[in-house]
């Protein structure tokens, strides 16, 4: 007996499904192609992927909503935006004018809030981390913000090393996709090297971007949770794991 299938149901349970994921699920097709507001949206999340990836940095903008921290510019080696997209290498350096103005001190973190691969990102949500998370370190020596224009995680490598800091926190705009546009990473590393440090010595956390994703006070508790056990363990990355939503964050002792 041959079963017959309709697709009533299927087209009453896609709309349900959508309200829990941003994937494109059941967009349908309109002949053999995609209904025409499923393409046009298609089109529009490229642009605004394009435009997250070219928008200027504005340290300006990010500086006023630190609301009187104390900040410090600098540039990657990366001289302009296209130099930046296509050698990855230099946006991990400091360019060597700015190395030699960045004050050094006895200071226990240094947040460095880099625009990355997304400017938009971070114009809309560092800002916030930063001071939500530096609230939850009330006994932490918190070095100046470095604000820095076309950087890859790794410029903080740099920055920590010629500031003298024992841990850095890089809040950077995180390479756009289809979904979001406007999403911010923050990455955590124990006295790092530059040249030497790996991803594995690293911790992140992504997706900041409420109220799609992670929200700003979550996103602070997460981090200041694993920056102590961080300065405790003397290391972070791959031995450091976030158990913030099960009280702690914990590592592991080799």
């Amino acid at each position: 007996m041959t079963e017959v299938t309709t697709t009533t149901g299927l087209d009453e349970l896609w709309p349900l499904l959508r309200r829990h994921t941003q994937a494109r699920i059941g967009l349908g097709r309109s002949g053999p192609a995609l209904p025409t507001r499923h393409r046009l949206g298609l089109q529009s999340a490229h642009a605004a992927a394009r435009d997250a990836v070219h928008s200027p940095f504005e340290p300006d903008a990010v500086a006023a909503g630190l609301a009187g921290m104390p900040t410090v510019r600098v540039r990657s080696a990366a001289g302009d935006r296209l130099t930046y997209l296509q050698r990855p290498d230099l946006g991990r350096r400091l360019d060597p004018v700015d190395r030699a103005h960045l004050p050094a001190g006895d200071w226990d973190v240094v947040f460095v809030v880099g625009d990355g691969l997304s400017s938009r990102a971070v114009h809309e949500h560092a800002a916030a981390v930063v001071r939500a998370t530096a609230a939850r370190l009330p006994d932490w020596s918190v070095a100046p913000v470095v604000l820095a224009e076309q950087a890859r995680v790794a410029l903080g490598d740099d920055i920590a090393h010629a500031m003298g800091t024992a841990l850095v926190v890089v809040l950077i705009g995180e390479r756009p996709g289809m979904s979001a546009a406007d999403s911010l990473g923050a990455y955590l590393t124990h006295r790092p090297v530059p040249g030497v440090t790996t991803d594995a010595d690293r911790n992140c956390l992504s997706n900041i971007r409420p109220p799609r994703g992670l929200d700003y006070e979550t996103a602070a508790g997460k981090l200041a949770a694993l920056m102590g056990r961080a300065r405790e363990l003397g290391r972070t990355g791959v031995d450091l794991k976030d158990e913030s939503d099960h009280g702690e964050a914990i590592g592991r002792v080799l």
